[in-house]
C-alpha cells in the first residue's frame, strides 16, 4: 500500500520524477514508461482534434519531461524528436501558444543534448518562417535560428551547418523569385544580414545570397539586398566598436588607456618621428611658425596613414570585395533596375540607392559600364530632386581606367549647370567639389582651359566656393602641376617640374612597386650608425676611407652595368621633331666612339640628357635596393625602424621637400553632404547667446587671488610684495606707472603746470 501510494505521487509530480530519473534511470524506468505511454495517447488525441485538446498544459508538461530524460532512454525515445517535428509542422497554426513554444524549446533542448543535430533542427524550424501567420511565433523562430548559428560558430566555424542553412536560403530565394504577393525571400535577406552584422557569416556564399537577393523579382527583396551592400559593413563596424567599447569599459586599468591610444596607427608610427622633430626644433632657433608647421605636417601624415589602415581593413572585410562576378552583377543591376526596359518597379529613392550601389561597384572593382555616364547626365541639373546624390554617384563611378572621353561630358555638364556667376554659392561649391572628386579618380578627364576657368574661383568672396577651387588647385599640384597656370603651381610643384621629378600622366599607367618602400632609408641609417660607431672608437679616417672605397666600387659597378647595357643595344630617347643624318657607311660608326656619340646627342638635345640622367639615377637606386633585398634578412626590429624612418622622412618631405604623390582610393564612398562644403547660416540672438553660454561651461571667471590664498596661504601678489620694498627702489617704477595710467587731460594739466613754473622761474631771474 505504501509502495502504490509512492508511485502515484511520483506520477502526479512530474518535476520530482524528472530529477529522480536523471539520477537513477534504471530504478525509475517503469515510471518513465507509464509517462511515455500517457504521452503517446495524448498525442493521438491531439492529432485527431488539435484545435480542441482537453488539457494542453498537461501535455506540455509531458513534452518537457520527455525532452529532459530522453537522453537516459535513447532506445525508447528514438521517435520522439520526429513526433515533435511532425506536430509542429502540421498543426502549428492551431496549436495553443504555450504548447507551441514548449515544443520549440524541447527541440532546442534535444539539440543541446546531442539527441538531434543542428541541421535537423534547422530543417524543422526554417519552413515555419514562411508558413506561419503568427508574428510572435515567427519572431521566436527567427531568434532561435540566429542563436543556434551563433552558438555553433562561437569557438570555430561550423561549415556543415552554415552550408546547409545557406542552401535553404538559396532555395527560398529561387522558389520565391517572381512572386510579388508573398516575398518569402525577404526572410533569407534578413537572416543573412543579421548574421553578417554579428560577424557570424563572413564568407563569399553569404555575399552570393545577398547578390541573388538584390537581383530578385520582388522589389522589397531586391532593396533588402541593395541596402545590405551599402550599409551592412558600416553596421558591422558599429557593432564591433560597441563590443570593444564594452570590453574596454569593463577594465579600468591604466594600461588599457595607453593601449587604446597606441591603437591609432598614425599616432603609433609617427610618435618617435615626432619626438625627433621636436627635439630638433628645440635645438634650433625657437619659432612659433616652425612649431605650427611641424604640428600640421604630423597631422597630415597621420591622416594619410589612418586612411591607408582603414582601406586595408575595408578591403579585407567589405562585402563588395567578396563578390564573384562584379561586372555581371553591375550589368544586371543597371539593365534590370535602371534602364528604360526595367519598368516602374522602383521609385526615385530606390533608384538612387541602386545607382549608388552600381557606382560603388564600378569604383571599387574598376569596372567598365559606359552607359551609366550617359544615364547620369539627364539628372545633373540644379532643379533635380536629390541632385547631390546623383553627383556623388557620378564621382564614385569614376576611376583611372575609364576613358576620359566618357567622363568629360559629365564634368562639362556639371560645370555648365552648376558653376557660374549667376548661381548661388552653395550650388557652385557643390559643382566644383563634385568635379574635384571625379578628377581625383581620373585626372585626365578635363582639359586645361576648363581647369583654368575653375581655378579662377579661388578669389571668390563665398568661402565655400573659394575653398572648393583651392582644393582643386591643391589636387593638381600633386598629380599634374603642368596643367595648372604658372601662378597656381606653387613653389614645390615648380621645383618638381624644373628638376624633372614630376611624371606626366598617362592613361592606363599604373605604378608598380618593385621593392620595399623606404628601404634605402634603412640602408643609409645603417651606414650612419657604422660610421658613428667607428668614429667613437677613434677610427674616423679608416671609416671614411672604407666608405670612399665602397663608393668607388659601386661607381665602377654602375659604369660596368651602363657599358654592358650600351653594348647590348638599349633604348635611346630622342625627340620626334628633330631630324638626324643617317649614313649608310659603316666606317662612320667605327670612327666615332660610343661615348662621344652619346655626348653629341646630349649636347644637341639637353632634354634628352636630363631624361637619361633621371632614368639612370632611378635605375641605380632600384639596383641598390634590389641588391639589399637579395643579400640581407630584415628582422622585426628592422621593419619597426623602417616604419620610423619612413614616417620621419614623410614629415621632412611635407615640411621642406616636394609633396608625396597621393594614392587615389576608389574604394572611398562619396557622401552627398560633403559636396556642399562649409555653410554658414545667420543666427538669431537666442542661438548666439546659447552658443556663447555653451562655450563658457568649463571656463573659470573672476579673480584667482582668493583661490591662491586657499591653496597656499603664504603666497602674495606682486603688488603686495612691492609695498614691502624700499621706497627709493620703487619710486621710478611708480612714476612710470603713474604716467602710463594718466589720461590725456591730466597730462595736459601737468605739462601746463610745468610751463607756468618755468615762466615764474625765468621772471624771477
Amino acid at each position: 500500500m505504501v509502495k502504490r501510494t509512492r508511485g502515484a505521487q511520483l506520477l502526479n509530480n512530474i518535476a520530482l520524477l524528472q530529477n529522480l530519473v536523471r539520477r537513477d534511470p534504471n530504478s525509475y524506468k517503469d515510471e518513465f514508461l507509464v509517462q511515455y505511454r500517457h504521452y503517446l495517447s495524448q498525442k493521438e488525441i491531439l492529432s485527431l482534434n488539435p484545435a480542441n485538446m482537453p488539457d494542453p498544459e498537461a501535455f506540455s508538461d509531458l513534452v518537457g519531461f520527455l525532452a529532459h530524460v530522453s537522453v537516459c532512454y535513447p532506445a525508447e525515445t528514438k521517435t520522439f524528436p520526429d513526433d515533435l517535428g511532425l506536430l509542429l509542422t502540421q498543426h502549428h497554426t492551431v496549436l495553443p501558444v504555450n504548447l507551441r513554444e514548449k515544443i520549440v524549446q524541447s527541440l532546442v533542448l534535444l539539440k543541446n543534448r546531442n539527441v538531434i543535430s543542428a541541421e535537423r533542427l534547422v530543417q524543422i524550424l526554417f519552413p515555419l518562417l514562411t508558413t506561419t501567420n503568427s508574428k510572435a511565433f515567427r519572431k521566436e523562430i527567427y531568434n532561435t535560428i540566429v542563436r543556434l548559428l551563433k552558438h555553433a560558430n562561437r569557438t570555430a566555424k561550423a561549415p556543415k551547418l552554415n552550408r546547409s542553412v545557406q542552401t535553404l536560403l538559396f532555395t527560398l530565394l529561387e522558389s520565391s523569385d517572381g512572386s510579388a504577393a508573398a516575398p518569402d525571400g525577404l526572410w533569407a535577406a534578413r537572416l543573412t544580414r543579421e548574421l553578417w552584422r554579428r560577424s557570424i557569416w563572413d564568407d563569399a556564399r553569404s555575399v552570393e545570397i545577398m547578390k541573388q537577393s538584390a537581383l530578385h523579382g520582388n522589389s522589397k527583396v531586391a532593396m533588402a539586398g541593395v541596402i545590405f551592400f551599402l550599409s551592412a559593413d558600416r553596421e558591422r563596424e558599429k557593432a564591433l566598436k560597441k563590443r570593444s567599447g564594452a570590453d574596454d569599459s569593463s577594465d579600468e586599468s591604466g594600461s588599457d588607456s595607453d593601449s587604446e591610444s597606441d591603437a591609432d596607427t598614425g599616432y603609433s608610427r609617427a610618435k618617435s618621428a615626432t619626438a625627433a622633430m621636436k627635439h630638433r626644433l628645440e635645438l634650433n632657433k625657437k619659432s612659433g611658425k616652425r612649431a605650427r608647421k611641424l604640428e600640421a605636417a604630423v597631422k597630415s601624415l597621420r591622416r594619410k596613414e589612418r586612411g591607408a589602415s582603414n582601406l586595408e581593413t575595408h578591403l579585407n572585410f567589405s562585402a563588395i570585395h567578396l563578390l564573384h562576378d562584379p561586372q555581371g552583377f553591375a550589368d544586371r543591376l543597371f539593365t534590370d533596375s535602371l534602364s528604360r526596359n526595367s519598368g516602374n518597379r522602383f521609385n526615385l529613392e530606390q533608384r538612387i540607392q541602386i545607382l549608388n550601389l552600381v557606382s560603388r561597384l564600378i569604383g571599387v572593382h574598376k569596372l567598365s559600364l559606359l552607359a551609366l555616364y550617359s544615364y547620369i547626365l539627364k539628372f545633373l541639373t540644379p532643379k533635380q530632386r536629390n541632385v547631390t546624390q546623383f553627383m556623388a554617384c557620378a564621382a564614385q563611378a569614376s576611376h583611372d581606367l575609364v576613358p576620359p572621353d566618357a567622363i568629360s561630358p559629365v564634368i562639362r555638364k556639371i560645370a555648365d549647370e552648376f558653376v557660374s556667376d549667376g548661381v548661388a554659392s552653395e550650388v557652385a561649391a557643390a559643382g566644383i567639389n563634385t568635379i574635384r572628386e571625379i578628377l581625383a579618380r581620373n585626372p585626365l578627364a578635363i582639359d586645361a582651359d576648363l581647369l583654368h576657368d575653375l581655378t579662377e574661383y579661388k578669389g571668390s568672396k563665398a568661402k565655400s566656393v573659394m575653398m572648393a577651387s583651392r582644393s582643386l588647385i591643391g589636387l593638381y599640384r600633386d598629380v599634374a602641376p603642368e596643367m595648372l597656370q604658372r601662378k597656381d603651381r606653387g613653389k614645390i610643384a615648380s621645383m618638381e617640374l624644373s628638376s624633372g621629378e614630376s611624371n606626366k600622366l598617362q592613361f592606363g599607367k599604373e605604378n608598380v612597386i618593385d621593392s620595399i618602400p623606404g628601404l634605402e632609408l634603412l640602408e643609409k641609417w645603417r651606414e650612419e650608425q657604422e660610421v658613428a660607431a667607428e668614429s667613437a672608437n677613434g677610427d674616423v679616417e679608416g671609416a671614411e676611407a672604407k666608405k670612399n672605397q665602397e663608393a668607388a666600387e659601386d661607381e665602377e659597378w654602375k659604369v660596368h652595368l651602363s657599358d654592358s647595357e650600351d653594348s647590348e643595344g638599349g633604348w635611346i630617347d630622342v625627340e620626334s621633331d628633330k631630324e638626324y643624318n643617317v649614313s649608310d657607311d659603316d666606317n662612320d660608326d667605327e670612327d666615332r666612339d660610343g661615348e662621344d656619340a652619346d655626348s653629341d646627342i646630349e649636347e644637341s638635345n639637353p632634354a634628352v640628357s636630363d631624361v637619361t640622367d633621371g632614368q639612370s639615377a632611378k635605375r641605380i637606386k632600384l639596383d641598390a635596393t634590389q641588391s639589399l633585398m637579395a643579400t640581407k634578412f630584415l628582422t622585426p626590429a628592422d621593419f619597426r625602424k623602417l616604419e620610423e624612418l619612413r614616417t620621419q622622412a614623410g614629415v621632412d618631405k611635407i615640411l621642406h621637400g616636394p609633396r608625396s604623390k597621393p594614392t587615389t582610393a576608389n574604394e572611398d564612398a562619396v557622401e552627398a553632404s560633403s559636396l556642399l562644403g562649409p555653410r554658414t547660416t545667420k543666427q538669431d540672438k537666442e542661438e548666439r547667446v546659447a552658443a556663447m553660454l555653451e562655450g563658457r561651461k568649463d571656463r573659470e571667471f573672476g579673480s584667482k587671488k582668493g583661490k591662491r590664498k586657499d591653496e597656499n596661504p603664504h603666497s602674495t601678489t606682486n603688488k603686495e610684495k612691492a609695498r614691502k620694498k624700499n621706497f627709493i627702489m620703487m619710486i621710478h617704477k611708480r612714476d612710470v606707472q603713474g604716467k602710463s595710467r594718466k589720461s590725456l587731460r591730466d597730462k595736459q594739466k601737468t605739462l601746463k603746470a610745468g610751463m607756468d613754473k618755468q615762466k615764474k622761474f625765468n621772471n624771477k631771474h
